[in-house]
């Protein structure tokens, strides 16, 4: 490193840290930094395709910060090194930036190293903004990247002392928080002692005010009344001015004492100059060192345990450990509560006056109602009470009179009275009316989102814990009703038992490959409906109800009770709006909302039947496809009044229709595809073009199926939280590290992978790349060591094992009746036609095909025949689920690892 120029650089009040060249002459690279900058410099593996200085900026977003040089030599393991780098960086912060001379030719579009960089940056969500040349033959060789911080006027330079520019940008890094303070209202809710509470309850259910009557209304209103006086007298409420410092949660006053003695012991050491206060001093530092780590240690390790079982808690947890606080909730005033509550009535009102009833409306004529009536819902028992809370989330609304957790806790006393509410409630056909009242809280729909601009909210309704148990009461009832009946659209898959997305998604490819495997083309719609939940008509529901379903008797009184009279507020940040009637809608966050707004749809299926398309619901996501060897006026036809016959009932029905944001894509061989690409539909005064990648519940969906891009945003998305979590990493013990993994990372990776069954190894190698990088960073092994002894002490399955794994299992669930039925009717049983010893192997028969292509073979009635043949006999026998699952894993893992 040549000193005295860099000396001579640096300017008063500046100073400067490099990294000179360990071997040969001159070369290295340093930073010059105001002296009042404080940072820390970083010390990562050496590697010889590249040199670099790294440090990092405090604060509360900490800032890693690498200038890098790269020789114009090609190294073949540069881009390697290059991603040990990253993801070391990725482990100290979530916020990097990258600077220096990469020599890349990044305005070279044909250039594959540079199009390989970019690649790479891309995985690791990070973005190159230079797009100015930064050498004098007119390349772009100089980069600035970053993952997080704003970068804002850019410009180079040319201070003719070399042929690179110079470079000039702002970037803007958030200073640390001024302490705050404020008065709060609080319970102390740990001092409560369930023991204590059910013997108040005990004494005070039976000799508090009770009602005259079995009336549902004077019952919860005593049930409320008990429950909140007990609260008051174990924890009543308190008022204090806090000062919120923003310590470390962790830091208990047993490591304050800790630190005190170590510096009382480190002033000894310096007034002394001893040997032995020296050593007594060290080893205290290192005695202090091991016990904050294990307090830092067991205080997010409990987190994450409380939060287990719990997915919403757990991401909640993480994102307060990780992410910059949310002050959005905290800019809400009780006028702006207002305001939201305004906006939300004025866009339901907008969205019923642009609807158009004058056009004309034929639907099918419906089927027969079912013979057997649902006339009346039957009582529960206390026994049939327990069991229900066994399985119930015990989420707290602002309206409960307590926290859930307590009731489940003392369930044994107020078991009795709970009972009795649901089953006056049951009987009379009456709910409530302090039930039917909602606490509406607004959600960001996504963090980048204007917080100052209701249209980017979605009201979410928290209901009394109460009036959840109730509505899951006769929300199970209903639904036996319906699958006795069969009355459940086949093709719903929203909110139903055994149905799921990746159901939905295997039926629609399933169709999609094998329509493609014959050599044709499908056209796949996906229609959008603004505010679905939030404008249904009562009326209409309740015909439905009664004359689709045949639902009578105190049944109905109880279903219109439950719609009628209901009223809601906006509650936030301890601020609430005035209370407002709900005239229309049923509501978001409800047990029985999702499932009244499929039987509400429940005639749109034989419209579209109508008209010979294919189609498949998940809640209001409505997705039509239909196939055909080219897209000719007759295709076009029947899909715009497919659209028009679905827009007018919608119309007469009162859900809105949104064809701007209604999107298709053109699915098939490419040399089929490529002659359709310019094809548009016509839709309500609206010309609709392809999309070359729309997003189908969660998946992202390209034309010729290949999921790349769906695996790519997979990658980018688990690497960001693999890195999030490798910076809590340090301080997690082992099994709670492999929950978080497991949460984040591994669930993604599983997400209706069986739908990837038959994709490139390329495709596929970038997920096995991040369940492998998940692996190192829990076992905590070094980049350079063999992965699979890893996996395979973890006894993780690698990902095509996954993917085969999921198939089967849910083969195994079609044939027991465990999985929707357009599953179960895409396998068939093997039936030799004469007596073999195969009759009893439980094969499936693969389908015919007329045509021999590639597609078929993805798609799930040929797959699932195919490996499901070719598992032992012992485990197609096997009728027992968990068992199977056992099995199949050990199965799957003797092959993945040869074992």
């Amino acid at each position: 490193m040549d000193y005295l120029s860099l000396n001579q650089t640096t300017p008063p009040g500046f100073t400067f840290v490099e990294n000179p060249r360990s071997k040969g002459r001159g070369g290295g690279t340093a930073v010059i930094l105001k002296k009042d900058i404080k940072l820390t410099p970083l010390s990562l593996s050496n590697f010889h395709s590249f040199e670099y200085t790294a440090f990092k900026l405090s604060g509360p977003s900490p800032l890693v910060t690498a200038v890098i040089y790269r020789s114009p030599k090609p190294d073949p393991s540069f881009l390697t090194d290059l991603t040990d780098f990253l993801t070391q960086l990725s482990a100290i912060s979530s916020s990097i930036l990258l600077l220096g001379d990469f020599n890349f030719h990044i305005d070279n579009v044909n250039s594959k190293p540079a199009a390989e960089f970019m690649d790479l940056l891309q995985f690791f969500n990070i973005t190159q903004y230079v797009n100015f040349p930064t050498h004098t033959h007119g390349h772009i060789l100089d980069l600035v990247c970053s993952n997080g911080p704003t970068i804002n006027n850019l410009s180079s330079h040319n201070l003719c002392i070399s042929d690179h520019f110079a470079i000039t940008f702002n970037i803007q890094i958030p200073l640390t928080a001024h302490k705050a303070k404020r008065t709060i209202t609080f319970r102390n809710l740990k001092s409560i002692d369930t023991t204590a509470l059910s013997v108040l309850l005990s004494s005070k259910l039976p000799t508090f005010p009770s009602p005259l009557s079995d009336n549902p209304s004077e019952l919860v209103t005593h049930y409320n009344n008990t429950l909140s006086y007990c609260l008051d007298e174990l924890a009543p409420t308190k008022t204090k001015t806090v000062s919120f410092t923003y310590t470390a949660p962790w830091y208990t006053p047993e490591l304050h004492q800790m630190k005190s003695r170590k510096r009382q012991l480190e002033r000894l050491y310096k007034k002394s100059g001893l040997t032995v206060h020296l050593q007594i001093y060290t080893d205290y530092i290192q005695q202090y060192k091991d016990t904050l780590n294990s307090a830092r240690s067991k205080y997010y390790s409990n987190l994450i345990y409380s939060g287990s079982n719990n997915p919403k808690a757990l991401f909640s947890t993480i994102n307060t450990l990780l992410k910059p606080n949310n002050t959005t909730s905290s800019s809400f005033t009780t006028d702006k509560c207002n305001q939201f509550q305004s906006f939300f009535q004025s866009k339901i009102d907008s969205v019923y006056s642009s609807i158009d009833l004058s056009s004309s409306h034929t639907v099918p004529p419906d089927p027969p109602p079912p013979h057997q009536q649902l006339s009346h819902f039957t009582p529960i028992s206390p026994a049939h009470l327990t069991k229900l809370f066994s399985g119930i989330k015990t989420s707290t609304c602002s309206l409960d009179p307590i926290p859930s957790p307590l009731i489940k806790a003392c369930l044994p006393v107020l078991s009795p009275l709970i009972t009795q509410i649901i089953n006056s409630s049951l009987s009379s056909g009456s709910v409530p009316q302090s039930l039917k009242l909602a606490a509406i809280t607004p959600i960001l729909k996504k963090p980048t989102l204007d917080p100052d601009n209701c249209a980017n909210f979605r009201p979410i309704s928290n209901l009394p814990f109460l009036s959840k148990i109730l509505e899951r009461v006769v929300a199970a009832q209903l639904q036996t009703h319906l699958t006795f009946n069969s009355l459940y659209e086949p093709f719903q898959s929203g909110f139903r038992p055994k149905h799921s997305t990746e159901t939905a998604l295997l039926k629609i490819t399933n169709d999609l490959l094998l329509s493609s495997d014959s050599g044709h083309l499908s056209i796949l719609i996906l229609l959008d409906l603004t505010a679905a939940f939030d404008t249904i008509s009562h009326s209409i529901l309740l015909s439905r109800l009664k004359n689709l379903l045949n639902i009578t008797g105190s049944a109905l009184f109880w279903l219109q009770s439950y719609l009628t009279n209901r009223q809601q507020f906006i509650h936030i940040n301890h601020c609430s709006s005035t209370i407002a009637p709900v005239q229309q809608g049923v509501p978001q966050g409800s047990v029985l909302g999702p499932l009244l707004f499929i039987l509400y749809i429940l005639p749109l299926g034989n419209i579209i039947r109508r008209h010979g398309l294919r189609f498949h619901c998940y809640a209001d996501d409505i997705q039509l496809y239909i196939s055909t060897t080219s897209i000719n006026p007759s295709i076009h036809s029947t899909l715009s009044h497919c659209l028009t016959d679905i827009k007018n009932w919608m119309n007469h029905n009162f859900l809105k229709l949104n064809s701007d944001k209604t999107d298709f894509i053109i699915i098939g061989p490419h040399n089929i595809t490529k002659s359709s690409l310019h094809s548009t539909v016509h839709f309500d005064n609206t010309i609709l073009s392809p999309s070359p990648l729309i997003r189908n519940l969660g998946v992202l969906l390209d034309p010729t199926l290949s999921f790349e891009p769906h695996v790519k945003h997979i990658t980018r998305t688990t690497f960001f939280h693999l890195k999030n979590i490798a910076r809590l990493r340090p301080s997690l013990t082992f099994s709670a590290a492999e929950t978080l993994i497991h949460a984040f990372i591994t669930s993604r990776i599983d997400y209706c992978n069986s739908i990837l069954y038959g994709s490139p190894s390329k495709t596929l190698n970038r997920l096995q790349y991040i369940q492998n990088s998940a692996a190192r960073l829990l076992t905590q092994t070094r980049s350079r060591e063999h992965i699979t002894p890893v996996l395979q002490k973890l006894h993780w399955l690698p990902v095509p094992q996954r993917i085969h794994f999921k198939i089967l299992l849910i083969t195994f669930k079609a044939l027991h009746n465990l999985a929707p039925s357009y599953l179960t009717d895409l396998l068939h049983h093997h039936t030799p036609s004469r007596s073999l010893r195969s009759s009893s192997s439980n094969l499936l028969s693969l389908p015919c095909r007329t045509k021999l292509r590639t597609w078929g073979d993805r798609a799930f009635s040929i797959a699932a025949p195919t490996l499901w043949n070719s598992l032992p006999k012992s485990l197609r026998d096997c009728s027992d689920l968990p068992t199977f699952k056992k099995e199949l894993k050990t199965h799957l893992f003797k092959i993945a690892f040869n074992v």
